[in-house]
């Protein structure tokens, strides 16, 4: 079973739209995936209740409740059936709360939107991952996601200029595409779209979907932790 965290502690940088689309995709290729909606706004677990039976089934655990009856660990339980976890965090995590939520994951998406205010938070969220979470470059389990992107803009233009100075891969750049709000509403995922529709949608994951496929690397070496003065 392959867990993977979206995660950015700025708000509105697409965390559940790529959370719900990754789903999407998942299902409809015949896996298990399981959304596991940490996020007290509940999107993710409300999207999941607008899909149809003859879709593709998509199961949520509705983790942002606590329900003083079961034990948190009961609570947040898998089907063993699962092939995929995507967790869907919310905004305003602090730095203490990532080791946590990153315990296990094989993957950590941390989608981006090209803005500085959103360009800062995407750096200190990379710092922390790094210094606070311990999460190794080298262990190739972090990938940044360029969100709601227009090309040949100079947001664009310095978005891509200052991912390429983490060190960090960026494993999609997803285009500003009404198809994204189209589908949420719908309670599909641009996967499930027309093909005629969305066919550009739709390529723009293909990079993300082959970084999700390769298998784990663990260096054999420790890895050394980049000081935070190199990627604030």
């Amino acid at each position: 079973m392959q867990r993977i965290v979206v995660l950015n502690p700025k708000g509105g940088s697409g965390k559940t739209t790529i959370a719900i689309n990754l789903a999407s995709y998942l299902a409809s290729r015949a896996h298990k995936p399981v959304l596991m909606d940490l996020d007290p706004q509940g999107s993710s677990f409300r999207w999941v209740r607008k899909r149809r039976t003859h879709q593709a089934p998509v199961q949520v655990v509705a983790a942002y409740e606590n329900d003083g009856r079961t034990t948190r660990s009961f609570q947040l339980r898998v089907p063993a059936s699962a092939t995929h976890v995507i967790v869907d965090t919310p905004a305003a995590l602090e730095a203490p709360e990532l080791p946590d939520i990153t315990r296990g994951a094989d993957k950590i998406l941390v989608p981006v939107l090209p803005s500085d205010i959103d360009i800062h938070a995407c750096s200190r969220c990379i710092r922390d991952l790094l210094l606070v979470a311990k999460v190794r470059r080298e262990d190739d389990r972090i990938g940044v996601i360029a969100n709601r992107v227009r090309k040949n803009t100079l947001g664009y233009q310095t978005l891509i200029r200052f991912l390429q100075t983490l060190g960090i891969p960026i494993v999609a750049t997803i285009r500003d595409s009404q198809n994204y709000v189209r589908a949420a509403e719908l309670g599909i995922g641009v996967h499930e779209m027309k093909s005629y529709i969305a066919r550009e949608d739709v390529e723009h994951w293909l990079p993300l979907i082959e970084w999700l496929d390769r298998p784990k690397t663990r260096s054999e070496e420790p890895g050394t932790i980049a000081p935070a003065a190199a990627i604030a």
